[in-house]
């Protein structure tokens, strides 16, 4: 869907193009964001759903949606702003939609004894609410809403929760209301967050209204650098007057400006480089998602994840951060992945970013999710892709012998020689030295030992090729539409954390060198 912005000083508007997903809205204060973001709600309509845990928490704001949904509910008399907060309403809310709920359960009943009750939002709500903070559980007695910590047997009120654990429930509660494909625009959204759920709570809300485009207004730079997969745009000025503004939308393929990344360095988080372009690559979607400890960047090609992650790490003793790079493994050898871990790139033990969808552990834990014999699943899948090997064997061979003998002769070759005879004769020996013949004979016997010996996880640390997904068929085993619905799920299940959420994680990460091996590398290569 096309989104007009707010007029530009000059006289036009931009226009992005935004569904579901995240637009993220920066610049500092006084710059005119809150303003700008107020036209972009005027712009949206009726799809506009309004929220801030500030006004939530500490007094209703005469503009917010949710006022106007707890009016629609209970009368316009009904919500007094002076005795009641955006928290009130809320729980007011899921407490007549659990009483609805029952009398519709009871209705059922009268006619069908097997009735059972539905999931409420309240169910939903508190599902998350233990997710985010373990050991904690939301009750309902006596027609209140109760909350529990830990083996305490002691309940509270909502009253005693902290300013944090309130905004949590504000914000999991009124996503729930928003309307079908709606945009939410979520007002500050680090405010009460501590740093270490703030990311996965956001991932959680968005996980839990996929269909909905989430607008955040912040300046917190450190919230905004974490979005990979999101458009960010800068407001620097407005001009009252004229009612414009001077903004740009910051160029994802490129990462932030040098402005904006000096100040995420400023925030003393470890930096991760990825490739890819930071708008379709799978890379830039999913790496945020593994590696959450992490600021990541998306810079493009390898090479210059490989040269920023060694500068960086090189002004180590200026900024006090950690690097780390990753790299598609392609058709680097073993030394070449040793030597790039040694240098904190990391490799994964597959040829490309698509094969770690392909994974064995992340196709069965997909198939669970979506209620499929994943045993049944991942054997149909693993034969077809090493059928699809087979049949592109010798091009994959001689693939990697041109990789081979390229990268050897691009070592060989920067030798010192004293006068051109010499050069010459070294480059007349190079034929015979590289044999190519014979290395494109060895990838093959390699390779033909991998299909007769069905090792899926070696045809997938070889195999360059993007359309095995598609080829596999995992989608439509795995009961979706195709390539992108199998990769968007995958993403899915990451950003929601569940239990195959968490087997996926696990499964990327040990697909990378072990921290001990890495400490091992580096020890050897410092010695030498």
């Amino acid at each position: 869907m096309a989104i007009i912005l707010p007029p530009k000083k000059d006289g036009t508007r931009s226009t992005i193009e935004a569904d579901s997903g995240r637009i993220i809205i920066i610049g500092a204060n006084g710059a005119g964001k809150s303003r700008f973001t107020s036209a972009l709600q005027d712009e949206m309509g009726d799809r506009a759903f309004k929220l801030s845990a500030l006004k939530g928490l500490y007094g209703a704001d005469e503009d917010t949606t949710l006022k106007q949904l707890f009016e629609k509910t209970f009368g316009k008399s009904a919500f007094k702003p002076q005795s009641a907060s955006g928290v009130d309403a809320l729980l007011a809310l899921l407490m007549h939609d659990e009483m609805l709920n029952l009398i519709n359960y009871k209705t059922e009943l009268s006619t069908n004894p097997h009735a059972k009750l539905h999931k409420t939002k309240l169910d939903i709500i508190a599902r998350e609410w233990k997710e985010l903070f373990p050991g904690n559980n939301i009750l309902v007695e006596s027609g209140k809403f109760l909350f529990s910590r830990g083996e305490d047997p002691r309940s509270y009120s909502a009253l005693k929760l902290s300013d944090g654990e309130r905004a949590a429930i504000y914000y999991l509660a009124a996503v729930m209301y928003a309307p079908d494909h709606g945009a939410i625009f979520i007002d500050s959204p680090e405010m009460f967050m501590h740093p270490s759920i703030m990311q996965n709570l956001w991932n959680r809300i968005e996980g839990l209204r996929p269909d909905c485009l989430f607008v955040f207004t912040t300046h917190d730079l450190e919230f905004a650098s974490q979005s990979q997969d999101s458009t960010v745009i800068w407001v620097r000025d407005y001009d009252a007057a004229s009612v414009t503004w001077d903004y740009d939308i910051l160029p994802r393929q490129d990462g932030m400006s040098d402005e904006v990344y000096l100040a995420i360095i400023g925030a003393r988080k470890p930096v991760l480089f990825i490739e890819g372009d930071g708008i379709h690559s799978i890379d830039a979607k999913l790496y945020p998602l593994v590696f959450s400890e992490y600021t990541v960047k998306s810079l493009g090609s390898c090479n210059k994840v490989i040269e920023a992650t060694r500068t960086f790490n090189d002004l180590n003793a200026f900024h006090h951060l950690d690097s780390f790079g990753i790299v598609d493994r392609d058709r680097r050898d073993a030394h070449e992945v040793e030597y790039l871990r040694g240098k904190k790139v990391m490799v994964p033990e597959v040829a490309e970013i698509e094969n770690i969808m392909m994974l064995e552990e992340v196709v069965r834990a997909v198939a669970s999710a979506r209620g499929k014999d994943e045993d049944r699943v991942f054997e149909k899948v693993k034969r077809s892709v090493i059928a699809q090997f087979r049949h592109d064997l010798r091009q994959q061979a001689l693939m990697h012998t041109r990789h081979r003998v390229k990268r050897t002769v691009e070592y060989r070759i920067d030798g010192r020689f004293n006068n051109i005879n010499l050069f010459e004769e070294h480059i007349a020996s190079l034929v015979n030295e590289l044999n190519p013949r014979g290395l494109y004979e060895s990838f093959c016997r390699e390779f033909r030992r991998y299909v007769e010996t069905d090792n899926y996880a070696g045809v997938l640390r070889v195999y360059n090729q993007k359309s095995m997904i598609s080829g596999s068929n995992v989608a439509a085993l795995c009961g979706l539409k195709n390539k992108d619905e199998y990769i968007k799920y995958v993403i899915n299940l990451l950003r929601g954390d569940s239990q195959q959420g968490e087997r996926i994680r696990e499964a990327i990460k040990n697909c990378f060198n072990k921290p001990e091996r890495k400490k091992k590398i580096q020890s050897e290569n410092e010695n030498d």
